[in-house]
């Protein structure tokens, strides 16, 4: 029997039948509930794929990269490119950018896929590019999408032709090439890293979404603004994501009395299967709740930590926003009290801007419960924002002479000299003047490991009061 797929569904046709007739005959036949006729029907490519922009200025996103002056544009348009790897999380528009890019540069577009290509499917694309070269003139891109899944011996096949210019290899992965891709291919290519779509260039996709398949069917189509807001809330930063629920929406949205195809947000909803969170960002929402989660974290209450992070991330939230805002609250509010708070919350910080969404909740919510339950200090702040209003209020010191630089020759006619160094002195510490003023700026508390601290100050006080006491007595 032959077989074929129609909308990812393997079909079997009977003995002289056509896999057409399951479909195009009963859509032929009269609606029996009234209903059927009144749902759209559109083209069955999925509305992602007829998103695809065809030129850069279609491009939505990445205005590091493609803004009008900067590099990469500037060489797409003058047709200069290297080889690249787009390194991205999904549905930021790598494989767009490179379609858009061979249409820019007249090039042979080319396309494969780490899951599918072997070494011999490779070599085939590969000579097909020399070939085209040699009896046309015409250069191939050879675009490989989710290249990390290639071994060393793939990737290695790749080598000659990359450093021959017999191809202009553009790679996708959501993977971090340096991990993940073998260093010579590494350094014969650019590496352009894409960032996750902000939900104002998503808002931009799905107005363009809704004014081409209205076009396409000949209908009004209005979609709620709460509605849009949802769905780009909630496709975390992947237009695909975001294009397939609206697609879901409008396939399932019979138009209503007035011929107008009405998506709400309840619809919505169901598309993209996740309810809408009162989490507004930019506004008081989201102000509200992150005030809420950081002072949870500074009052020692993990389990409001826990649930306000919650809420923000299933709200949507950027979690390397909460990453940021935890690195902040180590310094100012768990300090010296605990040192290796903010290394974890840096390294929290990294490993959510590699692993990416789902995962990397799971960091967030183990660096939350560290830092809640960590000792507190905010002695280094507070020590620091005194220090820092003596100054705008205009007790600019000068720096003593004897701590001013003395590395260069004449320094000592200047009178810089006199400096002590202080590991010639016991417990690494000299009585001198550090600055022209006796004010205490850092004031440790007894929490934590500023406890430890405080007694290594005052044995340091000790020491000095040492010292003075000796070259009183050594005095004549």
């Amino acid at each position: 029997m032959p077989l074929t797929t129609y909308g990812g569904v393997f079909l079997f046709a009977p003995p002289g039948g056509r896999i057409v007739d399951l479909f195009e005959d009963k859509r032929d036949q009269p609606d029996l509930d009234g209903e059927a006729s009144a749902v759209m029907r559109m083209d069955r490519t999925p509305l992602a794929e007829r998103m695809r922009p065809k030129t850069l200025d279609e491009v939505v996103g990445q205005e590091h990269l493609l803004a009008p002056g900067k590099l990469l544009r500037r060489a797409i348009e003058a047709d200069r490119l290297t080889s690249l790897i787009l390194y991205g999380p999904p549905g930021c528009g790598k494989t767009s950018l490179a379609e858009v890019i061979a249409t820019v540069t007249h090039r042979y577009f080319e396309r494969t896929s780490g899951v599918l290509a072997n070494v011999s499917i490779l070599r085939a694309l590969l000579e097909g590019a020399v070939q085209r070269s040699k009896l046309h003139r015409i250069d191939t891109i050879l675009f490989i999408d989710e290249i990390h899944r290639f071994n060393k011996a793939q990737q290695d096949v790749l080598l000659p032709y990359v450093e021959s210019g017999a191809i202009t290899l553009i790679g996708a992965t959501t993977h971090n090439p340096f991990f993940f891709i073998n260093a010579p291919l590494v350094s014969r290519s650019q590496i352009v890293q894409l960032e996750t779509l902000s939900e104002d260039a998503i808002l931009t996709l799905l107005e363009r979404a809704r004014v081409l398949c209205a076009g396409e069917l000949d209908k009004a189509i209005e979609i709620e603004a709460d509605a849009c807001r949802h769905l780009a809330r909630m496709c975390e930063g992947d237009a695909r994501k975001a294009l397939n629920a609206l697609e879901i929406a409008l396939l399932t949205t019979p138009p209503d009395a007035d011929g107008v195809v009405r998506i709400d947000q309840a619809a919505t909803e169901e598309s993209i299967q996740k309810k809408a969170v009162l989490y507004d960002k930019d506004e008081d929402s989201h102000h509200d709740t992150i005030s809420a989660f950081i002072k949870s974290v500074r009052g020692s209450d993990p389990n409001a930590a826990l649930y306000w992070l919650a809420k923000m991330l299933v709200a949507g939230e950027d979690p390397r926003f909460i990453a940021r805002r935890l690195i902040i609250l180590a310094s100012e509010d768990i300090g010296n009290a605990d040192p290796s708070a903010l290394g974890l919350a840096v390294s929290a910080m990294r490993a959510v801007d590699f692993v990416g969404m789902p995962e990397a909740r799971i960091t967030l919510g183990q660096a939350t419960t560290y830092l809640a339950c960590a000792p507190k200090s905010n002695a280094a702040y507070m020590g620091l924002e005194k220090a820092m209003a003596d100054i705008r209020e205009g007790r600019t010191l000068a720096v003593p002479k004897h701590l001013r630089s003395a590395s260069y020759k004449g320094a000592g006619t200047l009178g810089h000299e006199g400096y002590q160094y202080a590991h010639d002195f016991e417990g690494h510490v000299v009585d001198q003047e550090y600055m022209p003023t006796s004010t205490v700026y850092y004031e440790p508390t007894s929490e934590g490991y500023e406890a430890r601290i405080q007694q290594r100050i005052e044995q340091w006080n000790q020491l000095r009061q040492k010292q003075r006491r000796q070259r009183k007595e050594a005095s004549p």
